[in-house]
């Protein structure tokens, strides 16, 4: 008897376009994304973390590749259809993802009174929006989307100086490891439960203290982009911009043509609006939104005029807490980064 084959498929698709902003935690991702929200046709931000799940199971070989680009194709088109009728949408007015940090309020809540379900594929083709998402690490894992989504997609790679997310990482390496409301893939690793991007350095890792797992993290995630960005680019001609944070928000306009050329989108008045409620363009770096949920992660306004001042204050920070091999591979990943986006 002929063995049928069942390989899992969605051939049909909702979403005409997805952006996705993308990067390490402290990164600035939510400064970007409320600026990206403001460019015609594009959607609030939504954090797509069901596109990470199904990535990080791929990459823990625990999830075949098909399956796992299916799903992909499955949650953009889901996620574009609930948010076209204001279906799982963010009414909380403190969250950063909330309609009332978005420029268009207003579409959302009328969304909420006008016929959905039937009529949303009709809407999607007459308005054409572009779904926005927001995921954390994801360009090192991201291959199932871009064989999913293929020229649909624009990922926008938001990268930070280590030195300015180690404070974040480290204390998110303290709260939320173990903790129930930390909604990441975890696996076994000699009777130790681990996050799934520590894959391959598990035993530093669980050796490591809190300063030390964060640099770890970083270290080994800005590898692994890096790499995967070339090979995205030739296997699937991927359309990826990266946006270095420190250039962006002193210099932000040629990173905003990037990005609208590549979306096939404008920067209207409203955009400059936001942005500036951003502070971008700013004076410095570190000159940012004042918000209780960024104080939380210990920002500050600058305490001095000087970049190199502030840089040397994260790196003490970091320095009294790291060993000297760990001090090695954050100075390390520093001086590639500056080579790189600094220079």
């Amino acid at each position: 008897m002929n063995q049928i084959s069942r390989k899992v498929s969605r051939t049909p698709s909702l979403t005409p376009q997805v952006v996705i902003v993308d990067g390490q935690h402290g990164c600035g991702k939510t400064m970007l994304s409320t600026i990206v929200a403001a460019l015609d046709r594009v959607e609030l931000l939504t954090y797509a973390y069901e596109v990470e799940y199904a990535c990080a199971l791929q990459f823990l070989n625990k999830m075949d590749f098909d399956a796992a680009v299916v799903l992909v194709r499955m949650f953009t088109d889901l996620k574009l259809y609930n948010v076209m009728m204001s279906r799982e949408v963010n009414f909380r007015p403190k969250d950063l993802s909330s309609i009332f940090h978005n420029p268009h309020p207003i579409r959302y809540i009328k969304r909420l009174f006008e016929e959905g379900d039937r009529q949303i594929p009709r809407k999607i083709e007459q308005d054409n929006p572009i779904l926005h998402l927001t995921t954390h690490n994801l360009l090192s894992f991201s291959e199932p989307v871009f064989k999913g989504l293929r020229d649909r997609v624009t990922l926008i790679e938001l990268v930070r100086h280590p030195l300015y997310m180690i404070k974040q990482q480290a204390q998110n390496m303290e709260r939320l490891l173990n903790n129930v409301r930390y909604f990441t893939v975890n696996y076994q690793y000699n009777e130790t439960e681990l996050p799934y991007y520590v894959r391959h350095f598990e035993d530093e890792f669980i050796k490591a203290n809190n300063v030390e797992k964060a640099i770890l993290c970083m270290h080994e995630l800005f590898k692994l982009s890096e790499q995967n960005k070339t090979r995205l680019k030739e296997n699937y001609g991927a359309k990826i911009i990266t946006v270095p944070f420190e250039r962006y928000v002193l210099d932000p306009d040629g990173y905003m043509d990037q990005i609208t050329t590549a979306l096939g989108t404008s920067v209207t008045s409203l955009t400059h609006r936001v942005m500036k409620k951003q502070k971008v363009p700013r004076a410095m770096y570190a000159d940012g939104v004042d918000r209780k949920v960024y104080r939380r992660y210990e920002w500050k306004p600058p305490e001095t005029a000087s970049e190199e001042s502030e840089f040397a204050m994260r790196r003490n920070f970091a320095k009294e807490k790291a060993s000297d091999e760990a001090m090695a591979i954050l100075d390390q990943t520093c001086a590639e980064y500056e080579e790189k986006y600094l220079s």
